[in-house]
């Protein structure tokens, strides 16, 4: 008995999966929410329990606000972040330096670098980084899109700010010889982000000196 008890706390999932829900829809919605990233059975329940107690009007708002999420939210057909036209506010913008491009992995570090205030460029967003052992090649994320802005957008410098990781790296290097022909300059964020760090996790200040100190970018 004390190992079946030891069992269960470490392996939740032996108890939750004799759990006995009380509704079925409960059950239901408990599910979809432990479909979340880093979102257990129990916090799914929580969750679920806690909705369960609001007006219902802000439920409603809630489960509407998701729905127009993922049926109206669109990507910017010019550098692919996250936005509800067909260009987003960034690339509309009269106000930014339309001559650089920051290329980063997801939609995340465009917010990240927007927050430190120090890049007035626009952005490119890869959709990932190239990494042969999850299967994604250069194919898979928007690379050609990339190369193809550089003529008619008269672009003169590329910023590379993808992690300081083996795959990053090897993105960096694959996207500097695709650009090479175009001879615009190539450069990276300084290494004040440490080895093996994501954007999305370094703090503003660090980003902000990164993307200010960034470097020539050589081979």
């Amino acid at each position: 008995m004390q190992i079946f008890s030891y069992l269960c706390r470490e392996f939740g999932i032996l108890r939750t999966m004799n759990q006995n829900y009380p509704s079925v829809l409960l059950e239901q919605a408990v599910n979809q929410f432990a479909q979340l990233p880093g979102v257990g059975r129990k916090s799914s329940l929580r969750h679920v329990l806690w909705l369960l107690k609001q007006p219902e009007a802000d439920v409603d708002a809630f489960a509407d606000a998701l729905k127009r999420l993922r049926h109206e939210v669109q990507y910017c057909k010019q550098c692919h972040n996250i936005s509800d036209q067909e260009v987003c506010p960034i690339c509309m913008s009269p106000n930014r330096d339309k001559h650089t491009i920051c290329v980063v992995e997801n939609v995340q570090d465009v917010m990240q670098i927007e927050n430190t205030g120090q890049y007035t460029g626009l952005y490119h967003v890869l959709g990932g980084i190239i990494s042969p052992m999850d299967g994604i090649g250069p194919k898979d994320i928007e690379i050609d899109s990339l190369v193809e802005r550089m003529a008619p957008e008269a672009i003169q410098e590329v910023i590379l700010a993808l992690p300081s990781t083996m795959e990053g790296d090897t993105t960096n290097f694959y996207i500097y010889r695709r650009l090479q022909p175009s001879g615009v300059r190539v450069s990276q964020i300084a290494r004040g982000i440490a080895i093996g760090g994501e954007i999305e996790y370094t703090d503003e200040l660090t980003l902000g000196r990164s993307i200010l100190n960034r470097t020539e970018f050589k081979c």
